[in-house]
């Protein structure tokens, strides 16, 4: 589930989305038309504008309700559809949002003239109005409510108090516009305002709309006393002061230049920060960029029930059957092949069968490394452990599926015998070479091997049994830096803490480092494997050293590399040192994970021959797991 709002953005800086009917406008829909129908007329393409906020970053979207309350839907004959139409568009952005966005239910103005001087309409006429409208909103499955672009303080506090009337534990944000001087146009000032709000119980206050962002930024300033204060602001600009250019209005202020005057917002204490009438997702994707906001970390509970929750205090950190089988007094050696790219995976098993014959443990199988398209790791390794029966590792990304896929396809793993899974967070989709892909990131690496340890232990994330115990060795990832190893060190004692029982590392190449390694993790309950990558060139050393990140190939190898002007001879000594190295680390490393360069399997299993024909053993920590 979501982190708590409240709690969250105290800590944190959230970004919101920006403008939808400028941008609905903008899509296509005709001036004039009224937006909240759209809810129920157009579904997908309200649909459509949430999407492409939450992919340019928005961790926080709006529904498309604001202005449907009863007054304004009377002027369209839609007065008697307030719940329904405020339903469908609650509706709508919570499928968008899914597990990572909040939803907030927007509210804006009624359109009545404050202050009210017609005995037609009262003050419970629009409280009421308001109420009627957040209800929808709230049966819909908003996480919070946003009532905004009010320039009358007594019809906001009115707005303010249906919603605590509604929904007294919903979150509540208010925001009004001061258009100039940090004043209402009635002139009352910002700070005044969003006293009077926060007291009356809204959780964030702040502004939108208005006159562009500099006349934002003077209300923000004037704000300052009350983030002092403890009280969360917010903040949504316009793209500048709009002009009409032909038939279009046209919004001048460009997404660079809102992102700098949004970080001064933020050094005024402003948590929450969007975009009104003229922003895109454009905008959003550039103050996602310009202000580094990281995602919301989703928080999956580790069990629905609490009674289940007690019982499964104690994370069950079984070894699983790759590591269960593995042979007594013998070095595990573990080769890293990809998929291939198309369905052809006959160089792939064919590999796997020699690599087999010459004593490797297990074929590692990455999934879709880099977001490049590969066949599935999970039926190419259904096919190699039918062929060869040796045991394989598919690497698992939280990047493609959600937390329900993830499950679902470790059931499947299970059921086809697999029993290795290294679980990784994922390359970002960002280098994809398939169109218009985003990373879900459900579960990142902690919460996969969390899911993991729970399947082992024969229950699913919800808590439920599974009927049966999944046997997975839970790897996990590790990047050891010899020159700052203790944060890495910190991420793989709480990969161990939730279930991990091996891990493998990113390429070394000294022996120092290696030594180093296993001596600072030496108290940690976890097989550590040496990631191995036999250079072919030079060519091949400095693409590593100096576009892989993580990886860090010593400069005396490189100079090495250098002396000889042909890629064979290069190669001969690269794979000459390569050779040396494993020797020198075999006593003390836990076994090996040996990446082959460029899929060339041939290539491992030279190193491969090397271990088993040296009948080296390793460090022999592997022996407290092994059965055979």
């Amino acid at each position: 589930m979501k982190p708590d709002f409240k709690e969250y953005i105290r800590n944190h800086v959230v970004l919101a989305d920006g403008a939808l009917g400028t941008y609905l406008y903008e899509k296509g829909v005709e001036r004039g038309r009224n937006l909240d129908l759209l809810n129920l007329q157009e579904t997908e393409l309200v649909f459509s504008a949430h999407e492409e906020y939450i992919r340019a970053g928005s961790q926080f979207i709006e529904t498309n309700t604001f202005g449907a309350n009863y007054f304004k839907l009377r002027e369209f004959g839609a007065e008697k559809q307030v719940g329904e139409i405020n339903k469908a568009g609650a509706e709508i952005a919570v499928k968008a949002a899914g597990h990572q966005v909040y939803v907030a239910g927007s509210v804006g103005p009624t359109g009545v003239r404050f202050p009210l001087d017609d005995d037609e309409i009262t003050k419970e006429d629009i409280r009421e109005a308001f109420q009627e409208q957040i209800t929808g909103l709230v049966e819909g499955g908003v996480d919070l409510v946003i009532v905004e672009t009010f320039s009358s303080l007594a019809e906001i506090l009115l707005a303010i108090e249906a919603s605590k009337t509604v929904a007294p534990d919903l979150p509540l944000i208010a925001q009004m516009v001061f258009p100039a001087r940090g004043m209402t146009v009635r002139g009352r000032d910002a700070l005044t305002c969003c006293r009077e709000m926060a007291a009356a119980g809204a959780d964030v206050v702040g502004t939108n709309c208005g006159r562009g962002i500099d006349a934002m930024v003077t209300a923000v300033t004037q704000l300052m006393p009350l983030a002092q204060d403890g009280i969360i602001l917010s903040a949504f600009p316009n793209a500048g002061m709009p002009e009409m250019v032909g038939h279009r209005m046209i919004y001048p202020a460009q997404p660079s230049y809102m992102a700098t005057r949004a970080a001064e917002m933020i050094k005024c204490g402003v948590h929450l920060i969007g975009g009104c009438c003229g922003t895109g997702p454009t905008h959003i994707q550039e103050f996602r960029s310009s202000l580094k906001i990281k995602p919301v970390r989703v928080r999956i509970e580790d069990v629905a029930a609490q009674p289940e929750k007690a019982a499964e205090k104690v994370v069950e950190k079984l070894p699983g059957g790759f590591l269960t089988g593995l042979t007594s007094g013998r070095m595990p050696v573990i080769v890293e092949l990809d998929p291939p790219t198309h369905l052809d995976a006959k160089s792939v098993l064919t590999g796997a069968g020699e690599l087999a014959d010459a004593g490797v443990d297990a074929i590692s199988l990455g999934e879709n490394p880099l977001a490049i398209l590969r066949a599935g790791n999970l039926g190419v390794a259904k096919l190699i452990r039918e062929q060869t029966g040796i045991q394989t590792i598919i690497h698992q990304t939280g990047r493609d599926l959600n937390a329900l896929g993830l499950q679902s396809r470790m059931m499947e793993a299970h059921l086809l015998g697999i029993e290795a899974v290294l679980a990784v967070s994922g390359d970002s989709a960002s280098a994809t070479d398939q169109p218009g892909v985003t990373g879900v990131f459900d579960l990142r690496s902690y919460g996969l091997i969390r899911m993991l340890s729970r399947l082992n232990s024969g229950r699913n994330l919800a808590g439920r049994s599974i009927k049966q115990n999944t046997n997975f060795s839970v790897g996990a990832a590790f990047s050891f830096r010899p020159e700052n190893p203790q944060v890495q060190i910190n991420r793989l004692e709480k990969k161990a803490g939730l279930g991990a029982r091996f891990a493998m590392t990113q390429p070394l190449f000294s022996r120092e480092s290696v030594e180093q390694m296993m001596e600072k993790t030496r108290h940690i309950d976890i097989l550590i494997f040496p990631g191995i990558f036999p250079v072919i060139s030079l060519r091949n050393a400095e693409f590593l050293h100096n576009e892989v990140p993580g990886i860090s190939v010593p400069q005396e190898f490189r100079s090495e590399l250098a002396k000889y002007s042909e890629v064979a001879d290069q190669r001969k000594a690269a794979l000459e040192y390569t050779h040396s190295l494993v020797e020198s680390i075999a006593p003390v490393a836990d076994g090996l994970y040996l990446v082959s360069p460029l899929n060339k399997w041939d290539i491992s299993l030279e190193f491969v021959r090397q271990v088993r024909e040296a009948e080296w053993t390793g460090s022999g920590r592997v022996d407290r797991y092994c059965t055979q």
